[in-house]
Protein backbone atom coordinates (compact mmCIF):
# COMPACT_ATOMS: atom_id res chain seq x y z
CA UNK A 1 0.00 0.00 0.00
CA UNK A 2 1.34 3.77 -0.63
CA UNK A 3 1.50 5.97 2.34
CA UNK A 4 -0.98 8.39 0.89
CA UNK A 5 -3.56 5.17 0.69
CA UNK A 6 -2.34 4.14 4.51
CA UNK A 7 -3.14 7.65 5.30
CA UNK A 8 -6.34 8.18 4.03
CA UNK A 9 -7.46 5.11 5.90
CA UNK A 10 -5.97 5.97 8.88
CA UNK A 11 -7.37 9.91 8.95
CA UNK A 12 -10.55 9.74 6.60
CA UNK A 13 -12.91 8.36 9.51
CA UNK A 14 -11.83 10.88 12.31
CA UNK A 15 -12.19 13.91 9.13
CA UNK A 16 -15.91 12.72 8.50
CA UNK A 17 -16.84 12.30 11.87
CA UNK A 18 -15.36 16.06 12.46
CA UNK A 19 -17.81 17.12 9.24
CA UNK A 20 -20.48 15.29 11.11
CA UNK A 21 -20.35 17.12 14.35
CA UNK A 22 -19.52 20.71 12.73
CA UNK A 23 -22.11 20.60 9.73
CA UNK A 24 -24.53 17.63 10.59
CA UNK A 25 -24.83 18.48 14.48
CA UNK A 26 -25.31 22.56 13.38
CA UNK A 27 -28.46 20.83 10.61
CA UNK A 28 -29.99 18.83 13.19
CA UNK A 29 -29.93 21.84 16.02
CA UNK A 30 -31.30 24.56 13.05
CA UNK A 31 -34.11 22.02 12.22
CA UNK A 32 -34.82 21.04 15.97
CA UNK A 33 -34.84 24.66 16.22
CA UNK A 34 -37.61 25.09 13.55
CA UNK A 35 -39.51 22.06 14.50
CA UNK A 36 -40.02 23.93 18.09
CA UNK A 37 -42.31 26.06 16.38
CA UNK A 38 -44.70 23.35 15.40
CA UNK A 39 -45.38 22.82 19.60
CA UNK A 40 -48.77 24.25 20.66
CA UNK A 41 -47.57 27.39 22.46
CA UNK A 42 -47.53 31.09 21.28
CA UNK A 43 -44.73 32.19 18.92
CA UNK A 44 -42.26 33.96 20.92
CA UNK A 45 -42.18 31.12 23.78
CA UNK A 46 -41.72 28.77 20.55
CA UNK A 47 -38.69 30.87 19.06
CA UNK A 48 -37.11 30.47 22.90
CA UNK A 49 -37.91 26.72 23.59
CA UNK A 50 -36.07 26.15 19.99
CA UNK A 51 -33.59 28.28 20.10
CA UNK A 52 -32.50 26.92 23.75
CA UNK A 53 -33.10 23.45 22.63
CA UNK A 54 -30.82 24.25 19.98
CA UNK A 55 -27.97 24.36 21.99
CA UNK A 56 -28.42 21.03 23.78
CA UNK A 57 -28.83 19.65 20.77
CA UNK A 58 -26.07 20.70 19.10
CA UNK A 59 -23.86 18.89 22.04
CA UNK A 60 -25.86 16.47 21.82
CA UNK A 61 -25.20 15.56 18.05
CA UNK A 62 -21.73 16.02 18.09
CA UNK A 63 -21.14 13.57 21.58
CA UNK A 64 -22.93 11.02 19.76
CA UNK A 65 -20.71 11.43 16.45
CA UNK A 66 -17.38 10.40 18.22
CA UNK A 67 -19.49 8.14 20.71
CA UNK A 68 -20.31 5.63 17.63
CA UNK A 69 -18.79 2.92 16.72
CA UNK A 70 -17.98 4.05 12.85
CA UNK A 71 -18.27 7.51 11.33
CA UNK A 72 -20.96 5.39 9.10
CA UNK A 73 -23.07 5.04 12.10
CA UNK A 74 -22.21 8.43 13.15
CA UNK A 75 -23.83 9.79 10.23
CA UNK A 76 -26.97 7.24 10.27
CA UNK A 77 -27.55 8.27 13.29
CA UNK A 78 -27.72 11.85 12.58
CA UNK A 79 -29.71 11.35 9.72
CA UNK A 80 -32.38 9.00 11.71
CA UNK A 81 -32.77 11.82 14.35
CA UNK A 82 -33.47 14.65 11.78
CA UNK A 83 -36.23 12.54 9.90
CA UNK A 84 -38.59 13.47 12.46
CA UNK A 85 -37.40 17.22 13.01
CA UNK A 86 -37.66 17.77 9.45
CA UNK A 87 -41.29 15.91 9.31
CA UNK A 88 -42.17 18.31 12.50
CA UNK A 89 -40.35 21.06 10.50
CA UNK A 90 -42.14 20.33 7.22
CA UNK A 91 -45.45 21.24 8.87
CA UNK A 92 -44.59 24.92 9.91
CA UNK A 93 -43.31 25.86 6.22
Amino acid sequence: MTPLVDRVRRVGPLCSRIVAALFGGYALAALGSVAALALPMSKPQAVLTGMLASFAIYAGAVVWVFAARSALRAWAGLLAAAVPLLTAAWSIW
